[in-house]
This record gives structure tokens, C-alpha cells and sequence, in this order.
């Protein structure tokens, strides 16, 4: 019943992880935010191999997602470091996110809730011909927070599932102990039936 409770628990944080990082997909790509993209693609990669593992009772699978989680809480974490510019780290750096591909910045940034996009003309002499100068105003939460938000909601679903993924390799492992399919029945000290002869054999006399 522990098992099957645990493995439960474990494929529904595996579905909500799905859901939230193809929606967190969708906005890096959105956003052309190369670095997240291939990240996310990886994730979404791993947490179905370890729905796999859960389902089908291979702890490797599990094993393998759970490690994984340590690096994607990783990331999470240095993604919150820098939309917050913790240290010498700056969201103004296009080599970080899109590999220096682009000038994009966060999808957020002219999407977020209640932001006012105004195009600047004539833009300035220094921008590039083929990107538009905008002013962005009235924004109920800056970009960077919505960002935040977004990796603080992976890491505590990253966390949460390495605990029950952690239990669940626990289970299995108990499960398999307690079966010894390669012995059968010796493990339980179980012995077959003793052939006893009950002939008795009688002198024949001509």
C-alpha cells in the first residue's frame, strides 16, 4: 500500500513538473532564450523517463531522475541569482541566456500583467536598424520577479519529488529484497515434499 501510495504521489509531481516547465518552454521560446530552452528540453527528457521508472518499477529510471533534479534545482537556482543581479551576474548580458544569438530579453518584460508597450520614434542613432525601440510602463510586477517565481516553483517541485523519489527507490529495492525470484521458494525455507516408500519388500518363495 506504501508503495503504491508513494509511486502515485511521485507520477503527479512528475505530471505537475510537465505541465509547468512545456508552459516555462513556451515562454523561452517566446522570449528566444536559447540557454533555458535546451535546459527545459533536457527536463522535460529526464521527468519522462523517470514517470517511466515510477510506473514500471525500475529504479534506475528513478535513480537517474532524482540526480537529475539536484542539477535542475542547480539551475533554478542560478537563474534566480541572476534575474536578481546576485554578485557580478547582470540580466542585461545577452551572452548568459542567448548565447549573444539575439537582444531578447525575457518574454515578461513586454508581456507581463498590466505592462504598456510604446514604440520610441524616431529611435535612437545607436540602435540596430532591425530591432525597435520601445518604452515599457505600467507593469504590475517586474519581469525579473515573474521569472523568479517561475524557478522558485521548479525548485520546490524539483525538491519535493527527489524526497518521494528517494522513497520510492526505497520501496523498490525493499519490494525486490523480499522476492527472491532466483531462488523461489528457498529464501522463505520452504521444502518440498519428502518421497517416503511405503513398499515393503516380501521374500518370494517358489
Amino acid at each position: 500500500m506504501g508503495c503504491c501510495s508513494g509511486r502515485c504521489t511521485l507520477a503527479f509531481i512528475c505530471g505537475m513538473q510537465l505541465v509547468s516547465v512545456l508552459e516555462r518552454q513556451v515562454i523561452d521560446f517566446l522570449g528566444y532564450q536559447w540557454a533555458p530552452i535546451l535546459t527545459n528540453f533536457l527536463h522535460i527528457i529526464v521527468v519522462i523517463l523517470g514517470l517511466f521508472g515510477t510506473i514500471q518499477f525500475r529504479p534506475r529510471y528513478v535513480t537517474g531522475y532524482a540526480a537529475w533534479l539536484v542539477v535542475w534545482m542547480t539551475w533554478n537556482v542560478f537563474i534566480i541569482c541572476f534575474y536578481l543581479e546576485v554578485g557580478d551576474l547582470s540580466r542585461d548580458t545577452d551572452l548568459v541566456l542567448t548565447f549573444n544569438l539575439s537582444m531578447h530579453r525575457s518574454w515578461w518584460m513586454e508581456n507581463g500583467p498590466g505592462c504598456r508597450v510604446t514604440p520610441i520614434t524616431p529611435p535612437p542613432s545607436w540602435a540596430p536598424e532591425d530591432h525597435r525601440y520601445i518604452s515599457i510602463s505600467g507593469c504590475l510586477m517586474d519581469f525579473q520577479f515573474i521569472e523568479v517565481a517561475h524557478s522558485s516553483l521548479q525548485i520546490l517541485l524539483a525538491l519535493v519529488g527527489f524526497i518521494y523519489a528517494c522513497y520510492v527507490v526505497k520501496l523498490i529495492s525493499e519490494e525486490e529484497d523480499s522476492f527472491d525470484f532466483i531462488g523461489g521458494f528457498d529464501s522463505y525455507g520452504y521444502q518440498g515434499p519428502q518421497k517416503t516408500s511405503h513398499l515393503q519388500l516380501q521374500p518370494m518363495y517358489m
